[in-house]
């Protein structure tokens, strides 16, 4: 039975990665955060075009990530890039995705899922 649940597993993922829909991307295993632009519980609203401190920390929460997304220079301004990657970030965790860092992203952000099977946009 177990091999059975093996083979069936493999055989999805097989076909899912023919079609280029499998490519996770992984996060770091362990929530260990080297982030420190500010604490952990400051977690105010974050949309396109502000800039500071809080910026910079999601910036850099978001690096977690590893393969194919790029990595974010924490440089404190909400801008394209940063939208997009926060928007992926969403998608993988089933959250709306709005490009805003509240709450429930601050959360994701803090604690992300260990892989996301959506492909990155280009």
């Amino acid at each position: 039975m177990r091999r059975n649940r093996l083979l069936t597993s493999a055989a999805a993922l097989s076909a899912a990665a023919a079609l280029g829909l499998a490519v996770p991307h992984t996060a770091a295993a362990a929530p260990e955060h080297h982030c420190s632009y500010v604490s952990s519980g400051v977690r105010p609203t974050l949309t396109y075009g502000d800039t500071g401190a809080a910026v910079q920390q999601a910036q850099c929460l978001s690096n977690a990530w590893g393969g194919e997304p790029p990595q974010l220079t924490a440089d404190g301004f909400y801008g394209t890039r940063t939208l997009k990657k926060i928007e992926w970030i969403q998608v993988c965790h089933g959250l709306p995705e709005s490009g805003v860092i509240e709450g429930r992203t601050w959360q994701v952000l803090y604690h992300p899922a260990l892989d996301c099977y959506a492909p990155y946009p280009s």
